[in-house]
């Protein structure tokens, strides 16, 4: 496949128009193929400026949201990823509901082999909340995978130093 005809899906890269959608929009998520779906390789995206709303306040929420993912035959386009996560920029909802959905709706659009999305929430009343969400396609090796890093996601938290 030609690099022209691996594009010609993508509407927002490269656009001088992009438009900035201040709601939940998972339709604005693009994807193209992966031209290495012969390898196993890990995909990784770090958003350190997520914002969502506390359904009840209506008070900001910031996180950091970690993406990873090894893809079968999709990937998605990381500009379509950014307008996705900014859209949440307005919309009210659990830091739960939000990874879990983050997570659903890239696996409805890419069906990869495995994901995760691990999000890191500064305190709010004193408290952080960080919320993991993963994915294993059934019957397979990825299934066990998600298993275990499911199981094992924790064992080392890290330092936090800056919330």
């Amino acid at each position: 496949m030609s690099q022209q005809e691996e594009m010609k899906n993508l509407t927002l890269l490269g656009s001088k128009e992009t438009p900035y959608i201040f709601e939940y929009s998972p339709q604005v998520l693009e994807s193209f193929d992966n031209r290495h779906a012969d390898n196993d390789y890990f995909i990784k995206f770090n958003c350190p400026e997520f914002t969502s709303l506390c359904p009840i306040t209506g008070q900001p929420d910031f996180a950091s949201i970690y993406i990873s993912y090894i893809p079968d035959q999709l990937c998605v386009e990381s500009k379509s990823l950014k307008l996705y996560l900014f859209s949440y920029r307005n919309h009210g909802d659990f830091h739960e509901n939000c990874i879990n959905t983050i997570g659903k709706d890239l696996v409805e659009l890419l069906n990869p082999r495995y994901l995760e999305v691990w999000g890191k929430f500064t305190p709010r009343g004193g408290i952080s909340i960080d919320p993991y969400y993963n994915y294993g396609r059934p019957k397979t090796k990825y299934e066990n995978m998600a298993e275990q890093r499911l199981f094992n996601h924790d064992l080392y938290p890290e330092n936090i130093d800056n919330r």
